[in-house]
């Protein structure tokens, strides 16, 4: 007997809206945009055109996330809707780069040998995306269980946690376990004209008093000592990442050793933080201690508060970690973790003048200052800590306190956002032709369309996600390198599947947390004619409205032949429930009489209908050229979360 229930649609769609006809042009479009980037950047293998092995110019340990990240969202657009061949590519893209990394040796064992989780979780969102397109593929169940079984010492090569002091062993770490020291070869760190703008790595070596000292060879390797001493070993608050990939073997298999795993391991971050009033340290020792390695300082560590980015990858190690924890126990205390960070930030903003600043990611702002003066005063928030004290004053990113009320709906992560908002430059409502690498940066548009206030954002933003394509396609048929000699973000930058705006609009969500973060959506979508991942083919859907108690959700068949079905699962995990839907179902005549009297169909007559759901999926039949708008009364985490889409349940 089937478990979920089915709505037929009835109300006749002749007006289809704009919106529905942009998705599906927008998703056909990326599908097809996929085939000239892989003629022109892919061997026959399916390898990326490059050389066999690196020069002097990189470090050894960098670079294996710049790979995957070419072909990371290929998966993610099938499961948005695109063509089922994006789901074979983005397997064998993944195996093939997983074979060229390894013969460059950064990869073992089909994962990274060791590396901090900051670029890992750049890589592994593509897994994580395979991973959630096709559930039951052996061979990712397998991988899912030994990647996370690395972290679990599973594998006597990888002893990468200390269960007994709650930590990860390294700042670096992979399938051959904590691997010790940051540098390989000579420890020395020169200076680098690309790494000026985030300064010393640390402020109290005798000697180096600015970035530029580091053109002497002596306090080069001065400073590449003190690093190797101080990030060479022991844990670091950006290793919280690593509960992504621990949370994803959780809900590939249902296996309760990696709910325990992620508890502990959260759970022991979170009592450091309250131990340093709220504040996350960076660094502990191999003994447990804060700051044994710097001198008793809860700062200083790798990818720590000091250096390079401080509050952009702590924040968002905080909200993945809190995510992670709060999907896996339904224990909403692990939201406190990233909401503390994000509240203390904050709380240390003040207004300063454009040219008093020397943002090092100044980069990711430009779509918000460009049309600024150097004398326009704005909110900026610290983003790093050095002995002198916050420092690296920059605009607050709204991603993390968006991404935390994504999962609670709650008044008071509302009112951080609209403090936010309060001290903007720009209007919300705008949308900037402007993306960051992470494939965001209109957060504030959509969050102002779901509030009723922008209402013409899903074209909006449609069409500027199009421009996106259309101008790296351009780039991509007027690029003439010798790709033998490229930079390893080169494909990654031309890479023409962007997929924010579809998130948004047809899942209800921000954009993920790019280093490393779940999928946490109000909704995902199951072909059930075709038995795939995604909306089916001529079918748009809107996320009108989202709230803590319900949602409101759009859909609209623009096929006029064919009927097509679909399946809304309730989260992007099966992790919330439908309670009951409220719809309008016509009562009028439809299409109406042929003659002299039936020029035009008859006024459309409804009634409000009231089901009850009670489930974590709902069947929808959209018969040709019909919509429907659904009120979705939802509860949220209270299933445990699954990829698998229960096929056997479908009417």
């Amino acid at each position: 007997m089937s478990r979920f229930i089915k709505i037929t649609a009835s109300i006749p769609s002749i007006q289809p809206p704009s919106w529905a006809m942009w998705q599906r042009f927008l998703l056909k479009t990326m599908s097809e945009a996929i085939l000239p980037f892989r003629e022109k950047y892919t061997r026959a293998d399916d390898t990326l055109i490059w050389r066999d092995d690196y020069d002097d110019s990189y470090q050894s340990r960098d670079g294996a996330d710049d790979f995957y990240e070419s072909f990371y969202n290929w998966a993610l657009l099938y499961l948005l809707g695109g063509e089922a061949y994006l789901l074979d590519f983005a397997h064998l893209h993944w195996d093939a780069v997983t074979k060229q990394l390894t013969k460059l040796g950064l990869v073992h064992k089909e994962y990274e040998r060791g590396y901090d989780q900051f670029h890992q979780g750049e890589s592994y969102i593509y897994f994580y995306f395979l991973c959630l397109a096709d559930p039951e593929n052996p061979k990712l169940i397998d991988r899912a269980r030994r990647f996370a079984g690395f972290y679990l010492n599973e594998d006597p090569e990888a002893l990468n946690y200390d269960p007994e002091k709650k930590l990860i062993r390294a700042p670096h770490n992979g399938s051959v376990g904590a691997r010790w020291g940051y540098f390989d070869g000579e420890i020395v760190y020169g200076w680098y004209p690309y790494m000026a703008p985030y300064g010393l790595p640390y402020e109290d070596v005798e000697g180096i008093a600015s970035y530029d000292d580091l053109k002497d060879p002596h306090l080069a390797t001065k400073m590449g000592q003190v690093m190797e001493e101080r990030m060479g070993k022991g844990d670091v608050a950006t290793n919280l990442i690593v509960t992504s990939l621990i949370a994803n073997a959780y809900i590939m298999t249902g296996d309760e050793k990696y709910r325990t795993w992620i508890a502990d391991y959260v759970d022991a971050w979170c009592e450091r933080a309250k131990q340093n009033n709220g504040f996350l340290p960076d660094n502990i020792g191999l003994s447990g201690a804060v700051g044994e390695y710097i001198n008793g300082k809860w700062y200083g560590g790798l990818y720590g508060w000091s250096w390079p980015h401080g509050y952009y990858n702590i924040g968002m190690a905080a909200v993945v970690a809190g995510s992670n924890a709060y999907l896996i126990t339904q224990d909403e205390r692990y939201l406190e973790l990233p909401r503390a960070q994000i509240e203390a930030i904050h709380a240390l903003g003040r207004v300063r003048r454009l040219d008093d600043l020397a943002m090092s990611l100044g980069h990711h702002w430009v779509g918000l200052l460009q049309e600024h003066t150097p004398e326009t005063e704005l909110f900026v928030v610290p983003y790093r800590y050095q002995d002198s004290g916050w420092f690296d004053y920059q605009t607050p990113s709204p991603i993390y306190p968006i991404t935390l009320w994504n999962m609670t709906f709650s008044e008071g992560d509302w009112a951080r956002i609209q403090v936010l908002r309060e001290h903007s430059l720009v209007d919300w409502r705008d949308v900037i032709p402007f993306r960051g690498k992470e494939d965001a940066g209109h957060e504030q548009p959509w969050l102002c369309y779901l509030r009723g206030e922008n209402p013409t954002y899903p074209e909006d933003i449609l069409r500027e996600a199009y421009g996106k394509v259309a101008r790296r396609m351009a780039l991509i048929r007027q690029d003439e390198q010798d790709l033998s000699q490229v930079s390893i973000h080169h494909w990654q930058e031309l890479n023409p599947v962007t997929t924010e705006a579809l998130i948004q609009l047809t899942l209800g969500a921000p954009q993920i947390i790019y280093n490393g973060g779940l999928l946490m959506c109000q909704v995902r979508y199951y072909d059930i004619q075709h038995n795939r991942p995604g909306l089916p083919p001529d079918v748009g859907a809107l996320m009108e409205k989202v709230e803590s108690d319900y949602i409101v959700v759009h859909l609209v068949n623009v096929n006029i032949h064919e009927a097509r079905e679909l399946l809304i699962r309730a989260g992007g995990f099966g992790e919330h429930q439908f309670i009951r839907a409220h719809y309008e179902e016509r009562i009028s005549e439809y299409p109406g009489v042929q003659g002299q009297n039936g020029y035009a169909a008859p006024p459309l007559k409804t009634q409000t209908q009231a089901v009850e759901i009670n489930a974590n999926g709902l069947c929808i039949a959209l018969p040709p050229a019909t919509e429907i708008r659904l009120r979705l009364e939802i509860k949220r985490f209270v299933n445990q979360p699954a990829y698998r889409i229960p096929v056997e349940d479908l009417p």
